[in-house]
């Protein structure tokens, strides 16, 4: 018989978004929204949930909030930073002259980073943080003004929206890892299970256009498939598989939308023997055919 915690924690919301259970098509997203525009119709009350697949990063510039994550209770008062990874059940009620941003950003955007530097951005997430910037104010400054940028290009796309939306993402996120390194927290013991998923991702980015299989990744980790398979649900709410699979399809679209070669040359490059297989397989994932994707964009 399940046990009563896990049943409630199946009860559990599991949003997309800050706020949504539905999700777009797309393997790769950066969503940011002001903390007021959601709160506000929702008297500051956000009840627990989690979002698989999607990192959370709230920034309070002002005000407090009382947030649950996983069985603890924090109270802080901006302008701090609250960092959140997919498996942290959590939920805010913020002050009604609460002010900030809310930065969503789908696992692939953070592990695909140039440079093989994905796990770069690991020490955010090993659990959760809350990162004051009270006397880091040239840090506040440009963090406001790199999330600014963000929610002006979220609401007006322009040529290169995607690309910009991850860049202005990881630059935000880059400057909370320069803040987190000086004084870094984390339980070693806490840090094993987010390291080797990081390890994993970094893999991925190495070997993905190869098409490894899961029990190559493994082999190199020095994991059992079976482990791996379930920190990486645990984590992302994904499969391993699924995760390499994503990370192909990223590709993909980044080549469909970018690059002017015909779609059998970019299922060739992608490792794909046949290109009528990687059609049938970027339509089974993406709801579109590689000559679809190409025309909506």
């Amino acid at each position: 018989m399940p046990s009563p915690a896990k049943e409630a924690y199946a009860d559990i919301p599991k949003f997309a978004l800050y706020g949504e259970q539905t999700r777009t098509e797309n393997a790769e997203f950066v969503h940011i929204e002001l903390i007021e525009t959601r709160s506000r119709r929702h008297d500051w009350h956000i009840d627990n949930h989690t979002h698989p697949g999607m990192f959370q990063v709230l920034f309070l510039f002002g005000g407090e909030v009382r947030a649950s994550v996983n069985d603890t209770r924090w109270e802080r008062r901006g302008p701090v930073v609250l960092t959140i990874h997919p498996s942290v059940v959590h939920g805010f009620d913020f002050s009604p002259e609460a002010h900030g941003y809310v930065l969503t950003v789908d696992q692939n955007v953070i592990f695909s980073a140039a440079d093989d530097q994905g796990d770069l951005f690991s020490t955010l997430f090993v659990e959760p943080l809350a990162i004051d910037l009270a006397d880091l104010p040239e840090v506040r400054a440009r963090l406001e003004a790199l999330l600014q940028q963000l929610l002006a290009e979220a609401a007006w796309p322009q040529y290169g929206h995607t690309l910009m939306l991850e860049w202005l993402a990881r630059a935000a996120l880059l400057l909370l890892v320069r803040v987190q390194a000086d004084h870094r927290f984390a339980d070693q013991s806490g840090r094993s299970d987010f390291e080797l998923f990081s390890r994993f991702r970094a893999e991925v980015e190495q070997h993905f256009k190869e098409q490894w299989q899961v029990g190559q990744y493994a082999d190199v980790l020095k994991a059992s498939p079976v482990r791996l398979n379930r920190l990486c649900l645990k984590l992302s709410g994904k499969s391993a598989f699924d995760i390499t699979q994503d990370r192909l399809m990223l590709e993909a679209c980044r080549k469909l939308t970018y690059v002017p070669a015909s779609i059998a040359s970019i299922a060739y490059e992608l490792g794909f023997q046949d290109p009528a297989y990687f059609s049938r397989l970027f339509k089974k994932r993406m709801g579109l055919t590689p000559k679809q994707f190409r025309k909506s964009d």
